[in-house]
């Protein structure tokens, strides 16, 4: 989508984590000049859930990664923000996960941390926690419930997901951010473990069922074992809705291993993939979601 000279460019928010909301944002700042990104806390893995356990902070690696997704390009911080430590204490923990660590505790508030964070990095947007405390991702099964972001992704046939406390909230920031949005974008990502665990929570879902913004669903490019396996589009759509996320279009690629099923919205089913077939291309979803704003 090209601007006319003057005119203002759209306001768009992703919501979701990990690596798929990294290269929503890669895609967004490319065609948006006000980007925020509302990202899950919820993991309880690796460095992330070793300094939640030390700290008491929320997980910090996907706020990590989508700072990292909107830095300076070229910014040799953002590469180390990246480095992960191999030997010693350190081992397994990335330096950004640290960084933002000290930053929590030195402002003694998430968002703050976060923020400064941002500052140093020359970001070309916001990242904000999808929710201000630290959280437990719980979720129900065919075999029973298991709790933990972990557990839940390693669990097949998920039916719903809950977080713990269930009051937990975004700060205001989000919330103002997604009502006076041009464009909302969904995923991609881990459906249960990324994406609802930012979307499904209560604010967060009640402000996407009540923005006049444009809603967007990114699926996934194929079923991830065990957390969607045998899933087609339509199911993602199904689990969404369920949890109270509307959808006004989805954004899919059946070429790449995915099928369609039967779905109840506008789809646009077009080339996604990146050269591995594994994860989108930037280029290719900006191209995508800008041509449907104009």
């Amino acid at each position: 989508m090209t601007c006319p000279a003057g005119a203002r460019r759209p306001r768009v928010v992703a919501v979701g984590g990990g690596h798929g909301c990294a290269a929503a944002l890669q895609a967004i700042r490319r065609y948006a000049d006000d980007v925020t990104a509302v990202v899950s806390v919820a993991d309880d893995g690796g460095s992330s859930g070793r300094l939640r356990e030390l700290l008491d902070v929320v997980a910090l690696g996907d706020l990590r990664k989508c700072l990292v997704a909107l830095a300076e390009p070229g910014s040799v911080l953002a590469r180390a923000f990246e480095h992960r430590f191999d030997e010693g204490e350190l081992a397994g923990h990335a330096l950004g996960n640290l960084v933002l660590a000290g930053l929590v505790e030195a402002t003694g508030d998430t968002t703050a941390g976060v923020e400064a964070a941002a500052e140093l990095l020359h970001t070309a947007g916001r990242v904000l926690p999808a929710t201000t405390e630290p959280v437990v991702l719980k979720g129900e099964a065919e075999g029973g419930e298991v709790a933990g972001q972990v557990a839940v992704s390693r669990t097949p046939r998920l039916r719903h997901i809950s977080l713990v406390p269930a009051d937990a909230g975004p700060p205001p920031q989000a919330t103002e951010a997604i009502a006076r949005a041009d464009q909302v974008v969904i995923g991609p990502g881990s459906l249960y473990t990324s994406v609802l665990a930012a979307a499904a929570v209560g604010a967060v879902a009640a402000a996407l069922l009540a923005t006049s913004a444009q809603r967007v669903y990114v699926c996934n490019l194929r079923p991830q074992v065990p957390e969607t396996e045998g899933y087609d589009v339509a199911a993602h759509l199904a689990a969404l809705s369920e949890h109270g996320v509307p959808v006004d279009v989805v954004l899919c690629d059946t070429s790449a291993g995915m099928e369609l099923g039967q779905v109840g919205c506008p789809v646009v089913d077009t080339d996604l993939a990146g050269r591995n077939g594994l994860v989108h291309e930037p280029a290719k979803l900006a191209s995508v979601l800008s041509d449907l704003l104009a």
